[in-house]
């Protein structure tokens, strides 16, 4: 008796029979004829074909003694149907994974489907390919480019603005504040004067070009000095102590007299000292007195 066995869930034998048997199902004799053994009984082909074989899950036809089957986890296939269910390439001896609606899929197909989406061109990132993320999204690397002129962006700088992401030089022309002395785009740090914007370097004094950023300093119509240069080219000086007026410090109160100029504490009578800001005084020979000092002199 020449046989072969199919082995698996269900397992049986498929031979020619040369002892005197039946068909278990139909009765007819087997001798001389080929013929199925499957758990314990033997059967004509045609009753197994329509009785006992298994049924492919994937072409919902019975799986007949004379086709090869394939098995995994109590589910059949003829060999023939068992392909990826997206690239319909054969499986058999290649790894496979079986996955919803008991459909196989190849792992080159199956690592496809489970790799992120690229928010570009919603394509798979696959293992390897360069890509950018932010904020849990992900792109191609050339996938990720500007809203505003559509350049690649990369793995460079960008600025996020909603959905949208801008490079460098269109966030600048689009969205930056513009310097009050420049006019150029402030991409970051800079400073406020009187509601203006400027950059830290571009806000310096006007004659020994110090940056002002933090530091005191005083303004005169459109131009800034810092404390020393304003005090050596700008200040008046007063007529008492000949020092500069600034408003810096002790002196923020002057006394202006004609052609001269004097701190409120140095503007006093010249014979008494008494000091005589918001006081009356009188002037003789080009000296300041107090009321009553020119009576006595």
């Amino acid at each position: 008796m020449a046989f072969h066995r199919h082995t698996g869930p269900g397992s049986y034998t498929v031979g020619t029979m040369s002892e005197r048997f039946d068909c278990f199902y139909c009765r007819d004799p087997l001798h001389g004829k080929k013929y199925v053994q499957k758990e314990g009984r033997h059967c004509c082909v045609k009753c197994f074909d329509k009785i006992c074989a298994n049924t492919c899950i994937e072409c919902k036809k019975p799986i007949g003694a004379d086709s090869k089957e394939l098995h995994f986890k109590n589910r059949y296939w003829h060999d023939t149907c068992f392909r990826c269910f997206k690239c319909y390439t054969s499986l058999v001896n290649e790894p496979f994974m079986l996955r919803e609606n008991n459909k196989v899929w190849c792992s080159n197909c199956t690592a496809a489907a489970d790799a992120p989406r690229c928010k570009g061109c919603f394509k798979p990132i696959i293992a390897g390919d360069q890509n950018v993320e932010y904020k849990k999204m992900v792109w191609h690397k050339d996938c990720f480019t500007c809203s505003q002129c559509k350049q690649v962006i990369g793995s460079g700088s960008f600025f996020p603005k909603g959905d949208d992401f801008f490079c460098v030089s269109c966030h600048e022309h689009k969205f930056a504040k513009t310097c009050a002395k420049c006019k150029n785009p402030i991409t970051s740090g800079g400073l406020t004067y009187q509601e203006k914007p400027w950059h830290s370097e571009c806000f310096i004094c006007s004659n020994c070009k110090k940056q002002l950023g933090g530091k005191r300093f005083t303004a005169v119509e459109d131009d800034f000095y810092c404390v020393d240069c304003y005090k050596e080219c700008v200040a008046k000086k007063c007529a008492g102590c000949k020092n500069p007026i600034t408003g810096f410090g002790r002196g923020t109160s002057v006394v202006n007299y004609e052609d001269e100029s004097w701190h409120d504490y140095c503007f006093k009578c010249t014979k008494c000292a008494r000091g005589l800001a918001n006081k009356r005084f009188v002037c003789h020979n080009g000296k300041i007195y107090c009321a009553e000092c020119p009576k006595r002199l």
